[in-house]
């Protein structure tokens, strides 16, 4: 299967109900895509200008600064300490990558990937891309012979579930056996909100608590997409296993796959900074304590969403029927059918909206 191959873009299928909801008299409330509003942090665009002197070509293992902060990071923000520079690699953006790795690890007809059964669809493109079976499949349990590669997502897109301690542990075991690569993508991480995570810090794959001191065949994927609104500047990146980063660099540089410099020198600050994430998680925690009841006074269940940029709702029926009624409010959401077969009840209905969209979003489902 080549890129010709792939299905159309999904999100195409939506357009409708954007334009009946463009039609609300308030306007329409974009609930939609999880692209961040907010502005990106004054210290983080700083740092971007003071770096447009790029002349020359950046480099794909990133600089020294880069690496070094993206080590210091896991072990300041993921608990994960003892990471060398060669275990860490950014990427241009987090898409590229789920999209690519499949490709990377030279995978292809007869080789299966697993995916969340709730999932982001890019995992089952990059299993197609290169002609791989891609299974849904949450419990470990499940994960056939034949898997050669395992995406785990905690927090959980679409559905904002947290994968705990001993669930992750249950995911390398089983990835040790069938002698799979799991890649956990963890970009939703600093989100954490209900039970034992609004206090506690979302566990990364490469916890100790998790593998020990052993990376082998597992990779974290993070993204700064969402805590520090760089969606634009494209700013990801991966750490893991040593042998598999190795290899994905080699073929990164095949490819061509080289962050821009400045974007480079705006992670550094990034990833340095803890303040501006505290003040973005404490943005989305507001406009959440606001939609969440409103959407459940207008009938809807709100399902795991314990962390991450988004409530998993479904009323109990289809949810092209609830996108409709919700289009007719002016609000537009993302359908469970885009996450895979297995909840197609639910809906998506993202926090990434400015604080009076929110409110009037929260204002209209009170009276439906």
């Amino acid at each position: 299967m080549g890129v010709a191959d792939l299905a159309d873009y999904p999100w195409d299928a939506v357009a409708p109900y954007a334009e009946t909801a463009r039609r609300h008299p308030g306007g329409i409330v974009d609930l939609s895509i999880g692209s961040p509003v907010d502005p990106t942090p004054d210290v983080i665009a700083d740092a971007l200008k003071a770096a447009t002197d790029a002349h020359a070509y950046p480099q794909t293992a990133g600089t020294p600064l880069l690496r070094e902060a993206i080590v210091q990071w896991y072990a300041r923000r993921r608990g994960v300490a003892g990471l060398t520079p060669e275990h860490v690699l950014p990427t241009v953006g987090s898409k590229e990558l789920v999209a690519l790795l499949p490709l990377l690890l030279g995978l292809g007809a007869g080789d299966t990937v697993v995916h969340p059964r709730a999932a982001y669809p890019t995992y089952e493109v990059g299993a197609r891309l290169v002609g791989a079976t891609p299974v849904a499949a949450d419990d470990p349990a499940d994960w056939p012979t034949g898997t050669k590669l395992v995406w785990i997502n905690s927090p959980g897109n679409p559905d904002g579930r947290v994968l705990g301690v001993d669930d992750l542990r249950r995911a390398v075991a089983r990835a040790h056996e069938l002698g799979a690569v799991l890649a956990s993508d963890e970009c939703y991480a600093e989100l954490g909100w209900e039970g034992e995570w609004a206090d506690s810090a979302v566990p990364s794959i490469l916890d100790p608590r998790v593998v020990g001191d052993d990376l082998a065949g597992v990779i974290s994927v993070y993204s700064l997409s969402k805590q520090s609104n760089l969606a634009g500047y494209r700013a990801a990146f991966l750490a893991g296993d040593p042998t598999i980063v190795s290899r994905l660099l080699t073929g990164r540089k095949h490819l061509g796959l080289m962050p821009p410099a400045p974007v480079q020198a705006a992670m550094v600050t990034a990833l340095g900074d803890d303040e501006h994430v505290r003040a973005q998680k404490a943005r989305y925690a507001e406009r959440r304590a606001v939609l969440k009841p409103a959407v459940e006074a207008a009938g809807f269940r709100v399902d795991r969403s314990e962390a991450g940029l988004y409530l998993w709702a479904t009323e109990g029926r289809d949810a092209w029927e609830s996108l409709s009624r919700l289009a007719d409010l002016g609000i537009l959401a993302g359908p469970g059918h885009f996450y895979g077969s297995h909840f197609p009840q639910h809906v998506r209905l993202s926090l990434t909206a400015t604080d009076e969209r929110i409110r009037a979003a929260a204002e209209r489902l009170r009276s439906a």
